[in-house]
């Protein structure tokens, strides 16, 4: 028994269902869990794991150390007053301040070296981070802009480094901080990859490459390969978005009531009353930390529970999850190869009669061992094609279930002519996702992709309160008219929403900003602004408007 539990010093043999065998270590039933459930992220587990694991776990604040995770010994040492945890709690631009009047030679080398480690993470604009915030509470931005600090301390130098899209959740007077740290890691003898749509970042590119001309199957070539100024002058896509003039809207929709926000205090707002123009389209943002999420994700929401939340998290669904079964496109899709076929519709599913034996319609093989992590091969008996193959001999007008699913939602708007199916396929390509295999596995989408798949299962209704979180996340300049005019239309449709967003065109669209800052951490939490787009381009105080005067005159 104790083996079976504790003991991780022997080896099995194992063999799986293609006749293969492999020699593994073993791993007792108590130290795995451990391992895979208690010494990591809980968060990061997939949704079925998680409700697995937390059947066995209890979590709260230790009442040994009060959270601070230390022993006493430690948190009786102090420096000033304050012990470890006490400066670990501090916001880093406070930090820095202190380390300025920390006195001593015994450590001075020390003090100056963890200064200079702070002083890059304010450059960056995560200066109203503190250092015992959790990782898993950190924005993608945040975190990725940790990671381009912690290389901007090294000596190491002619490396590659590669950055995906940098600059999400970045205010543009942040994203001039994020270029001059790029220079800076460039200048040190490295070779710095971006994969950017920002286009002041691409402005400062060395050299520049193009893909295109368009998503999915309308891309994968290389259209342009220059400097900056080529580049404006190309006839590609991304050439044609830098020449575009933007303006700010000047005509705008008169609200039809309000929803008062008031008093409200979470995180680093400062008793925040304001007004939510109702029936309108309003943009709420500010520099990063300002705490634009902490009014309207946390406190909005909650005054207000029946609002669709669209952010960027994780679609809480199984990884047999696609876009074609999120939208609810399987059901009818079935439907009719069943009809035409005169069958059972759930010899269609890969989740039910349909599915391939071998590997259970999953497409691939897992084998699950309870003292190791899953191994997963790819599926021979149906290529990865998730049904048996009786399944795939039915046709409909010539394709089978399988084919179908391979198709893009693009494609397959050409291929079915039934109303109901064509809208479901319309949402898609209207939120700028026409792109996606309907089969695509759902955990192969980005955070820009999830928010929008789930904005687009949510476009038919009326009267509601939607709220996204940064919307032009992943999305080139060209679509950002996509963008708008998919908002525009839900607000037509006599809805509210509520955008959290940094992109100036977007912006300059609003009917209604609300401006929070001045500044991020305990320099921020203040309403610096509300009024109209072109109300904020004159206004003083407020660095949104500042960059926004540049904007409407580039």
């Amino acid at each position: 028994m104790y083996t079976l539990l504790h003991g991780s010093e022997g080896t099995v043999e194992i063999t799986f269902a293609n006749g293969k065998t492999q020699r593994l270590k073993y791993e007792g039933l108590v130290d795995n869990f451990t391992r895979r459930n208690l010494k990591r992220d809980v968060a990061a587990l997939s949704e079925k794991t998680r409700e697995v694991a937390q059947r066995f776990l209890s979590e709260g604040t230790c009442s040994a150390c009060n959270g601070d995770r230390l022993n006493p010994a430690a948190l009786a040492t102090r420096i000033d007053g304050r012990n470890i945890a006490d400066w670990s709690s501090m916001q880093v631009s406070d930090l820095i301040e202190l380390l300025t009047h920390t006195s001593g030679q015994a450590f001075a080398t020390l003090v100056e070296t963890i200064r200079g480690a702070l002083e890059r993470v304010d450059a960056i604009g995560l200066g109203y981070l503190s250092l015992d915030r959790k990782t898993s509470t950190l924005s993608g931005g945040e975190a990725q802009r940790l990671k381009l600090v912690k290389h901007l301390g090294s000596d190491l130098t002619g490396l590659t480094y590669i950055f995906d899209e940098p600059s999400v959740g970045l205010h543009p007077r942040d994203v001039g901080r994020l270029n001059d740290l790029l220079r800076a890691l460039r200048d040190k003898g490295n070779t710095v990859l971006v994969v950017e749509h920002d286009p002041d970042v691409i402005e400062i590119a060395d050299n520049i490459v193009e893909v295109g001309p368009r998503a999915g199957a309308h891309g994968g070539e290389l259209v342009f390969e220059g400097k900056y100024q080529q580049l404006r002058a190309a006839d590609t896509v991304t050439g044609a978005s830098l020449r575009r003039a933007w303006e700010v809207k000047d005509k705008r929709r008169k609200a039809k009531g309000k929803l008062p926000i008031e008093n409200v205090s979470p995180h680093n707002l400062k008793n925040v009353s304001v007004n939510i123009p109702a029936g309108v389209l309003t943009v709420v943002t500010g520099v990063a930390g300002s705490g634009k999420s902490s009014l309207i994700s946390e406190a909005f929401w909650s005054i207000y529970p029946d609002a669709i939340l669209v952010d960027q998290s994780p679609i809480p669904t199984s990884s047999r999850s696609t876009p074609a079964t999120y939208i609810g496109l399987m059901d009818p899709v079935r439907n009719l190869f069943a009809r035409a076929n005169g069958v059972d519709a759930g010899l269609f599913s890969f989740n039910s009669k349909g599915a391939c034996e071998e590997c259970q319609g999953r497409g691939v093989i897992i084998t699950e061992l309870s003292y190791m992590d899953p191994i997963t091969t790819h599926c021979e008996s149906c290529d990865g094609r998730r049904f048996k193959e009786s399944v795939l001999a039915y046709r409909l007008r010539g394709k089978s279930i399988a084919d179908v699913l391979e198709m893009s939602a693009e494609e397959a708007t050409g291929f079915f002519s039934e109303r109901a199916l064509c809208t479901r396929l319309g949402s898609l390509i209207d939120t700028g996702l026409g792109y996606l295999g309907l089969g695509q596995s759902l955990s192969t989408l980005s955070g820009g992709e999830r928010q929008r798949i789930k904005l687009a299962d949510q476009l038919s209704g009326t009267g509601n309160i939607y709220i996204l979180d940064e919307p032009t996340t992943g999305l080139h300049m060209s679509d950002i008219d996509m963008l708008l005019d998919l908002l525009h239309g839900i607000v037509d449709r006599g809805n509210t929403v509520v955008v959290i967003e940094h992109n100036l065109a977007v912006i300059g669209q609003a009917d209604w900003i609300i401006d929070l800052g001045p500044d991020g951490g305990k320099n921020g939490g203040e309403i610096v602004f509300t009024g109209t787009p072109e109300k904020l381009v004159g206004a003083s105080g407020s660095l949104t408007g500042e960059y926004l005067r540049r904007y409407q005159s580039a």
